[in-house]
């Protein structure tokens, strides 16, 4: 049986660690009330301008726009969103094997894989495993959030537009609630066009100023709000999950501290 002054040290160095944590979970929570607020402000914006992408996609030719083209995927474009920051329970780690599944789901079917990573976490994990990562983006989650998804967008639609890419997929974390977030992988590019109804009668819209003119502005604005979300619902995701591990982290230290604390009185006891 270890001696009291083992006992009673361990004690002390997990109620240390449980300080940590329960201060570790506050600043995650507030930080979290921030995160979750910009992703409810964005997504109705985000959801609307993407109805509105996807209607014009659906009525115009595809001829229209290089990024309204559809040709089948030779070449993808795969953007992983992870965190820069461990101690967030499984954010990372799933996100991690879903990128990898999704290699294994398309390797045969696509001669090249451009593979843009945001985040620490899961740069070095790919890196690891000898993935070729073509641009990676690190201390971006935070107020860089806006000019990172403007900079990953332009890059996207630019190789879309110069047939360097046939399409460009997300993988991230969606928020859903602090306990939750779902592992998300969405086509940005191409546009997909809605199922227009029987009596539409397949009309394209009045541009104004001119429709190559519009597009030319309203759908690369598209794809950098997708990127942009998609990165806000990261943030909010680690945070929860951060939150949610450590409140974890905490339950588990209070059982242990009262585990050691009987070991304790009980060594006592038979010291006596």
């Amino acid at each position: 049986m270890p001696s009291l002054k083992k006992i009673r040290t361990r004690i002390a160095s997990v109620k240390n660690t449980q300080k940590i944590t329960r201060a570790m979970k506050l600043v995650a929570a507030a930080r979290l009330r921030r995160a979750q607020d910009n992703i409810i402000a964005l997504r109705p914006y985000a959801t609307r301008l993407r109805r509105v992408i996807a209607e014009v996609a659906a009525r115009a030719d595809v001829r229209a726009h290089p990024l309204l083209a559809r040709r089948k995927p030779r070449r993808a474009g795969l953007v992983v969103l992870t965190s820069d920051r461990g101690l967030c329970g499984g954010f990372n780690a799933n996100i991690n094997r879903r990128t990898e599944r999704w290699f294994r789901e398309h390797k045969a079917e696509l001669e090249e894989i451009r593979l843009t990573v945001i985040g620490r976490k899961g740069r070095d994990y790919l890196k690891r495993r000898n993935y070729e990562i073509a641009r990676e983006y690190t201390g971006v989650l935070g107020p860089r959030s806006l000019e990172a998804a403007q900079e990953i967008g332009r890059i996207v639609v630019g190789d879309y537009g110069r047939r360097n890419l046939d399409a460009v997929y997300l993988v991230y974390n969606e928020f859903k609630n602090a306990a939750q977030q779902r592992i998300v992988v969405e086509q940005i590019l191409p546009v997909e066009p809605i199922e227009l109804e029987d009596d539409d009668g397949g009309f394209d819209f009045k541009y104004e100023p001119g429709r190559k003119e519009l597009l030319d502005r309203l759908l690369p604005q598209s794809i950098e709000t997708e990127i942009y979300r998609a990165i806000l619902e990261s943030i909010a995701s680690e945070f929860g999950a951060r939150m949610t591990a450590m409140e974890n982290a905490t339950t588990n230290a209070s059982e242990m501290i009262s585990r050691l604390t009987l070991e304790f009185n009980r060594a006592r006891q038979a010291a006596i």
